[in-house]
């Protein structure tokens, strides 16, 4: 999805600054630009990246690098004003247990509203088959979905080990809440919209009123309605990509570099860079005929980025797969800071070459460069880093411990890091935490179905969201929080309805 086709707004030259509002007429045509992929390391190598032709006109000519001793003027104060009060938008009595903080993200309707798709299609298959399938009820569901929660929490090689019957290498729980044959069985016909509606999409594939994510719509919008409902993030935001895997054929698979090696379905998320709170996502359905060509990366980051919504002064981290001065300029217009990584062949970065960082600086030189309203900053770490910023100043004193080879051994230095560095990275590791805590409940299922296997993710932001509602809750009130194992197991005995005696 990310060769086919030009980015005309990043890979157009971009000799004038111009305002939202402004018509971009002086866009390159689409044959003067191609896009490159490259691997994504930290100075050569990428996502998806643009390639620039031209002679080098775009960007900055007239202006040189500064180094850190030269002084640069601090941006302008943007006041932060939220719509809401950041955090749970919570009554302090309404939850007190995890199965409640659940429930907020998964409504109690929704339980039998899978519960009736899943035996109307449960029965259709089973009926082709000559067999009778076997009814569940909502305590079948929310057994199922604890064993699920259970099997992420204790790992084992096979699914059939959580049934084993060896008297010294089993476990007794999953076989108190169902047999093997009825969990399989559930987990093969889970099923979460309307299978005659099903049917009379699938009739009108290929035309505008077909729907791609038909068979998960009916849970995907109400997930992400709660998830905006019942939390208002900090000012600390953050673009990050996810990726479902899964065995099934259909045209929405999509491939993300490094996040995994396989084919699946691309979520786009807006994370809050405090707690890791997923407050909305969306699923990539592929280009459609609304798309206004202006790339991949800069239409997720406005679909999600609501100033209506969330309110002004948010500072917004994103990697180099988003970051651009086009789309950084247009964030400020809505009153939005931006920071990130930003490729060097981007439109709009710093073409000149007087006093810029050299390949065998020494670790922990810096320069930078202001375009207006833009910070650029390269720095010698290990690599060469190259940073955009829309609310940082240059250079502010800080440093950061290194170790520097000698000839008999390492030694521990102090080395000057911009402020745009140091702000980055602390702000991402929050959020890089909170994605790798996801993507656990699909390890041993293996769902063969799309839907199935976005439902697990949707489960796993439903987990990870409840979980931090509870610890920000509990911290507001002076409490000790729950840790993550006490809140599964919580959470598991809840939904089976089973006391912890048993």
């Amino acid at each position: 999805m990310f060769i086919d086709g030009l980015d005309p707004v990043l890979d157009g030259p971009s000799h004038n600054i111009y305002s939202p509002e402004e018509d971009c007429d002086s866009v390159a045509s689409p044959q003067q630009r191609k896009r490159s992929r490259l691997s994504s390391t930290c100075s050569t190598t990428g996502r998806d990246v643009r390639e620039d032709e031209n002679d080098g006109s775009s960007g900055i000519s007239n202006e040189k690098w500064h180094s850190s001793d030269d002084a640069d003027i601090k941006p302008p104060h943007l006041d932060f004003t939220p719509v809401q009060e950041p955090g749970p938008q919570i009554l302090p009595n309404r939850c007190t247990s995890p199965l409640q903080f659940f429930q907020l993200l998964f409504p109690k309707k929704m339980w039998q509203t899978i519960v009736v798709h899943t035996n109307d299609y449960g029965a259709k298959c089973h009926e082709k088959k000559g067999k009778v399938w076997d009814y569940i009820c909502q305590k079948d569901l929310k057994s199922y979905i604890a064993l699920v929660i259970y099997m992420s929490m204790f790992r084992c090689s096979s699914l059939t080990d959580y049934w084993s019957v060896s008297e010294h290498f089993s476990l007794s729980f999953p076989a108190k809440l169902m047999s093997y044959k009825k969990f399989l069985s559930i987990s093969k016909a889970l099923h979460l919209s309307d299978s005659k509606e099903d049917e009379k999409n699938s009739f009108r594939k290929g035309t505008a009123a077909y729907e791609r994510l038909g068979k998960i719509q009916p849970l995907y919008q109400v997930i992400r309605e709660a998830c905006k409902t019942f939390f208002h993030p900090f000012q600390n935001i953050t673009i990050v990509e996810r990726m479902v895997t899964s065995q099934d054929k259909t045209v929405l698979k999509r491939c993300v570099k490094n996040k995994s090696p396989n084919m699946g379905y691309k979520l786009f998320a807006l994370t809050d860079c405090t707690c890791g709170y997923t407050w909305d996502f969306f699923i990539y359905e592929g280009k459609s005929c609304a798309s206004q060509n202006v790339g991949l990366s800069y239409e997720s980051v406005m679909a999600l980025v609501d100033e209506n919504m969330l309110g002004s002064g948010y500072k917004l981290f994103v990697d180099k797969f988003y970051t651009s001065p086009t789309l950084f300029r247009d964030l400020l217009y809505k009153k939005i800071w931006a920071c990130g990584p930003i490729w060097t062949n981007r439109t709009g970065f710093p073409k000149t070459v007087v006093n810029r960082l050299s390949k065998n600086a020494p670790r922990g030189t810096m320069r930078w460069i202001r375009d207006d309203s833009l910070l650029f900053v390269e720095w010698k770490d290990s690599q060469e880093v190259q940073m955009c910023s829309t609310f940082h100043k240059a250079f502010e004193g800080d440093t950061v411990q290194r170790k520097v080879k000698s000839d008999t051994h390492r030694t521990i230095v102090e080395v000057p890091i911009p402020a745009v560095v140091l702000d980055y990275n602390r702000n991402m590791e929050v959020v890089d935490l909170s994605d790798r805590i996801t993507g656990h409940y699909r390890a041993l299922l293996k769902p063969r179905k799309w839907y199935q296997c976005v439902f697990y993710h949707f489960l796993d932001i439903i987990v990870e969201n409840a979980f931090i509602m509870q610890e920000l809750m509990a911290k507001g009130k002076n409490k000790k929080p729950l840790t993550r194992k006490a809140f599964l197991e919580m959470l598991i005995l809840e939904l089976t309805e089973l006391c912890p005696q048993d």
